[in-house]
């Protein structure tokens, strides 16, 4: 594995662009753009304020940067340096800003979701969607960019309206049987809609193109219900996150629950492989507790880690969560499938710090992994069954069916990965980390590229 030097950037803001080409990185108010195999700086933009969010264009010809606090928005060109392109909300304000999927037009969504603006880069144009919903997913676009879902609350009501993104004309328009909308999304291959009720009520609700109520899936009543919801690749599974530390997987056919995958505190499957980290200190002799071995960021006293397997009975670490704050960290938060739909990794909230990892074709317990903080960050390799994830320490960590192996990350100064994007063509990882300075509680954030 091949390291390459730290890069800094801000707010986490660090994205591929969708060819696999160039990395951007934002560093306050400058974009700087880089080839990705050679990370030479092609080039550098300077923006009216920090940028709070950064995104590419489907093309990878246009970067968007958008400066909430001002309610601006800058588009920077690759193919034309010098072209540039600023929108300016005014005093309705910036709550969040996104491209549409032919790369040419931007929406824009005010403060306190009064409206979307559409943005033509094109044209000039300019249209206005009314009535957007504040929820946690209330907009999401077709795999194949033709359709655009949004969630919408009119007269105490909740409503959903399917726009075709060429010309931005309304194709549907229908109720749902939902108490307070919680969230939508598109099936992959564009046929079905799920839409989810709040934490308050368990209900998911499928919808065909054209408005047609397919099935309903409520598991249980009188509890807090539905945390997240995901659709495999294939678009053959709809898995359910639930409060219940239960996942729950409909079938594509006939939008039943097949399968029901539990968290317990004791694992007795004889069959899943437990991998559990396990640190120890390197021994450290007299001669290299001088005064000229010991420096600040040194390497000297850094933690290793492996993992050991696990024999059946094992217990797994469970946090009691406090009934008096709001948001209890309880419940199945976080459901990632690989890219062939062969496997989903799972994170129950209260045992923060265990990856579950569940065989779709067996539909059984693939392996469990038991690090030794709570996990921040899981993704799937976008070509190959294969895991990574991240603890907020200097390691990084992958699975794979044929194994798991702890990687240190070759740094100075107490770097922490906080998260990790996958390139698209899986070879190679962009890790963000963190840097304390140890005089003063200024935190500078920088990022790794890592080859496999």
């Amino acid at each position: 594995m091949n390291f390459s030097e730290v890069f800094k950037q801000s707010n986490q803001l660090c994205k591929v662009s969708p060819d696999g080409k160039y990395l951007a990185t934002c560093v306050q108010y400058r974009l700087v753009v880089r080839d990705m195999s050679t990370l030479q700086i092609l080039q550098l933009y300077t923006c009216l304020d920090q940028i709070s969010h950064m995104d590419w264009s489907s093309d990878s010809l246009f970067i968007l940067c958008a400066m909430y606090k001002r309610g601006l928005v800058q588009v920077w060109s690759l193919e034309q340096p010098d072209w540039h392109c600023k929108i300016d909300e005014g005093s309705i304000g910036l709550l969040s800003s996104r491209w549409s999927p032919d790369g040419r037009h931007i929406l824009n969504t005010t403060e306190f979701h009064l409206r979307i603006t559409v943005w033509s880069l094109c044209t000039k144009a300019v249209s206005y969607i009314k009535y957007p919903k504040a929820c946690q997913k209330g907009i999401d676009f077709s795999r194949d960019g033709c359709y655009m879902a949004l969630a919408e609350r009119r007269d105490c009501k909740d409503y959903v309206s399917v726009f075709v993104c060429d010309d931005w004309h309304l194709l549907r328009h229908f109720e749902t049987e939902t108490q307070d909308l919680g969230g939508l999304e598109w099936s992959p291959n564009g046929c079905v809609l799920a839409v989810w009720d709040s934490c308050l009520e368990y209900k998911v609700l499928l919808y065909s193109l054209d408005g047609r109520l397919l099935s309903t899936y409520s598991a249980y009543e009188w509890s807090l219900g539905v945390k997240t919801v995901t659709w495999s690749p294939s678009s053959q599974f709809l898995a359910i996150g639930s409060y219940d530390e239960k996942v729950r997987v409909l079938n594509h056919i006939t939008w039943k629950k097949i399968t029901q995958f539990e968290h317990p505190a004791t694992i007795n499957n004889t069959k899943a492989v437990v991998y559990k980290e396990v640190e120890r200190r390197p021994a450290v002799g007299a001669d290299d507790l001088s005064l000229h071995n010991i420096t600040i960021g040194t390497t000297l006293f850094n933690t290793q880690s492996k993992y050991e397997i696990c024999p059946p009975p094992v217990q797994i670490p469970v946090v009691k969560p406090d009934p008096d704050r709001a948001n209890p960290k309880i419940g199945v938060s976080t459901l990632a499938f690989s890219s062939d739909s062969r496997y989903l990794a799972t994170k129950n909230d209260n045992m923060a710090s265990v990856v579950w990892v569940w065989d779709m074709q067996n539909m059984s317990l693939e392996a469990v992994l038991e690090q030794c903080s709570a996990v921040r960050c899981f993704q799937w390799d976008p070509r190959r069954p294969r895991l990574a994830l991240c603890t907020g320490n200097s390691k990084l960590y992958l699975w794979s069916p044929a194994g798991c192996v702890s990687v240190e990350v070759p740094t100075e100064g107490g770097f922490q990965v906080q998260s990790l994007n996958w390139h698209c063509s899986g070879d190679s990882l962009i890790l963000l980390v963190s840097k304390y300075h140890l005089l003063g509680t200024k935190c500078v954030q920088k990022h790794y590229f890592k080859t496999l």
